[in-house]
């Protein structure tokens, strides 16, 4: 169940996007090093957001 604040676990995400679990850890830990989401980790979960900072760039990019 997502979070709030935007917050994604991997296991919010797996059947949305229909990948499996480890190919989604694959890309948040990508776009994680590219500084597009932040990952706070929880007990065992790890938690996603995106940063609303590098979208408005990206969009202004795009224009």
């Amino acid at each position: 169940m997502a979070g709030d604040g935007g917050e994604a676990c991997v296991c919010d995400l797996v059947e949305p996007v229909g990948l499996s679990q480890p190919t989604v850890s694959h890309h948040l830990k990508l776009l994680t090093s590219a500084g597009l989401v932040t990952r706070a980790q929880r007990g065992q979960w790890a938690w996603y957001a995106a940063v609303p900072e590098r979208l408005r760039e990206i969009r202004e990019l795009l224009r």
